[in-house]
């Protein structure tokens, strides 16, 4: 499948669950359509060391899957690493799209990039508006709370998940495997 001039820029943002669950069945339909798809992953820790399903799955289906997290920002000195790390993760994704390799990039997290300052919001929006349309620009699919008004103002869709009941604060259950990871 070759990206077209139709890429579309999808955000899947708000406080309730399943942002990631959305941009990763997204990318699944598009593998069905025999499309060349990739994750750059951000702030999350490794999800190999999490024993994440969808990571173990897409892995065995050969999507290139990149971490550029290493935990929530209130954790340790988590904010420091992560601010570095979204630096070198966002070249990659420059990369990516400018390589025209991928008809579906998702870019997991990527809205705290933003809201916590990790990446330039204006350069970054200013970036995908500049190239979007161009010849190889895959459709890109954006997760994470608190999508920026720059950011909203780029994008072709965007869903606002709102959380109405959470088992984990509600019923105060542990995260398990096949619903959380």
């Amino acid at each position: 499948m070759k990206a077209t001039q139709s890429s579309l820029i999808l955000i899947y943002t708000g406080d309730g669950k399943g942002k990631t669950s959305a941009a990763i069945g997204q990318l699944i339909r598009a593998l069905g359509h025999d499309a060349r798809c990739a994750v750059a992953q951000f702030i999350k820790k490794d999800p190999a060391l999490l024993d994440s399903g969808e990571y173990r799955l897409l892995k065995q289906l050969g999507v290139p899957w990149k971490q550029f997290g290493s935990g929530f920002s209130w954790e340790g000195d988590n904010d420091a690493k992560n601010a570095e790390l979204a630096k070198k993760g966002w070249q990659q994704v420059k990369r990516w799209i400018s390589s025209a390799s991928y008809d579906l990039i998702v870019l997991d997290e990527f809205t705290y990039t933003l809201s916590l300052g990790y990446l330039d919001g204006e350069e970054v929006c200013s970036w995908l508006a500049d190239h979007k349309g161009k010849e190889g620009f895959p459709h890109i699919v954006i997760t994470g709370r608190n999508a920026s008004s720059q950011l909203l103002g780029v994008a072709d869709m965007v869903s606002e998940l709102k959380e109405v009941k959470h088992h984990l604060s509600n019923a105060n259950c542990a995260a398990q495997p096949m619903i959380e990871f």
